[in-house]
């Protein structure tokens, strides 16, 4: 179940936090992560990397919750998703001393 929007909150805004990054290439990852603020849908894009600059552009691509592939992300579940595209060599695996990691970005459109 997804939380209900604050008013004036934009409900297209998702967030994800890193747990650990399981594989990453160039432009590609599989990461561990929770749903900050969801749904979080196939295709949604993330653009920020909370606190810092460095420039992501990121598309969730793929959504694996206990084994089966999901269509979307409430929030609290945690999952094994595949992100594509810039800026993957900035992810990195949270620890208590370094904390995590929230990307933000935005759902696709309907």
């Amino acid at each position: 179940m997804s939380e209900i929007p604050s008013p004036g909150c934009d409900s297209s805004s998702v967030e994800l936090q890193i747990d650990r990054v399981v594989v990453a290439s160039l432009e590609q990852a599989t990461v561990s992560v929770r749903c900050l603020r969801g749904p979080v849908r196939r295709g949604a894009r993330f653009d920020r990397l909370r606190g810092s600059a460095q420039a992501i552009e990121l598309r969730l691509t793929q959504a694996v919750v206990y084994g089966h592939r999901m269509a979307a992300l409430d929030t609290g579940l945690t999952a094994f998703v595949t992100l594509r595209g810039q800026g993957v060599e900035h992810l990195r695996s949270g620890t208590v001393p370094s904390g995590w990691q929230v990307i933000e970005g935005a759902n696709p459109s309907p």
